[in-house]
This record gives C-alpha cells, sequence and structure tokens, in this order.
C-alpha cells in the first residue's frame, strides 16, 4: 500500500509543492500550528473549498478534525466535494469566522492536497474514535500553506506558513507605502 492509501507519511501529489501532514506544522512552528488549530475548534462547521470537473471552485461546509497529529477531512459517500477531491486533491479550508464581525482570534484558512485514506485499519481507528456518519470518504490534509490574518492597533497581521520556509509576518496599515515583512521561526 502507498502513503496515500495508508494515511502514513507522504507528500501527496498535484501541483508539485511541497505539503506536509499537520503534525509537522505543529512540530517546525508550534506557536503558530496552536493558534491556527485554536481557530479551527472553535466552531464545529467550516467552508472547504474544491475544484469542480471544470476548474471553477466549489466551496461547500465541512467538518474538519484535528486528531492522530493530522487533519482529517471526512464526508458523506457520493458527496460531489468527495468527487472532487478525488478528481483533484487541491483545496482550501476556512475557518468559520463565527458571529460578529471583530475576529479577535484571527481568520484562519489552510491549503494543500486531500489524499483519499482507503486503508481499513486507519478509517476504523478513525472511525472508532471521531464516530461520523457511516458510511464516509476520508481525506487526510497535506498542507502547502497556513494563513492567519488577524488584526493589531491600526495594522493589519498577515502570518503566512509553508513548508521549507519560516513563518512569515506582515504588518500592514491602509496608509503604509510598503510592505513591512518580518521572517520567524
Amino acid at each position: 500500500m502507498t502513503s496515500e492509501s495508508t494515511g502514513d507519511g507522504g507528500a501527496g501529489s498535484g501541483d508539485g509543492r511541497e505539503a506536509v501532514g499537520w503534525s509537522v506544522v505543529e512540530a517546525v512552528v508550534p506557536e503558530f500550528a496552536g493558534r491556527v488549530r485554536e481557530r479551527f475548534a472553535a466552531y464545529r462547521h467550516h467552508v472547504l473549498a474544491s475544484l469542480r470537473k471544470d476548474g471553477a471552485p466549489r466551496l461547500t461546509g465541512l467538518e474538519a478534525d484535528f486528531r492522530h497529529g493530522e487533519l482529517w477531512l471526512g464526508m458523506m459517500v457520493g458527496s460531489r466535494k468527495a468527487s472532487d477531491l478525488r478528481r483533484d486533491p487541491r483545496f482550501s479550508l476556512h475557518a468559520n469566522p463565527g458571529p460578529g464581525t471583530d475576529l479577535s482570534h484571527g481568520d484562519v484558512r489552510v491549503s494543500g492536497r486531500a489524499v483519499e485514506v482507503t486503508d481499513p485499519a486507519t478509517v476504523a481507528r478513525y472511525a472508532a474514535a471521531a464516530r461520523p456518519p457511516e458510511p464516509f470518504h476520508l481525506f487526510r490534509a497535506e498542507l502547502t500553506e497556513a494563513v492567519r490574518t488577524y488584526t493589531e492597533d491600526a495594522c493589519v497581521v498577515l502570518e503566512s506558513w509553508a513548508p521549507g520556509r519560516p513563518l512569515r509576518i506582515i504588518r500592514r496599515r491602509s496608509d503604509d507605502p510598503a510592505l513591512r515583512v518580518e521572517w520567524g521561526r
């Protein structure tokens, strides 16, 4: 079995950009990963962007689950989003912003490739812990990017991470003539 079917390791396939599992994000940028995970944990339902057969974007609701060191995407058998991801694994997942307009904990999005997990033992382990309605499709997210945007004082702050690159922080005000970029770990 390949890593794509077992849920263990692997970098997936698709656009050629390096993609990593959630445990790598937590190991490389733990504080940032904690803020991203916390934002997703604030609400149960989020918005998944996948690609239709004609290349147009499809936005649908989804419950994302951080478990066993991975970010899992589960969905009903025969759903259009599952068909989209089986055909083209590229996705973005936007955390539910919640009520109001303050975004006090930031606006979070992750992007990458969804690798369908078909190994019966891995699916059973996930089902025993998460208890989703069965049957279901299970995908493991392999990330190419994670982004958090929030406001601080009079600035919009953008934290961005991608595999092989340190955390990048951009602070911007509407009257700034130029971008200010900081690099972190």
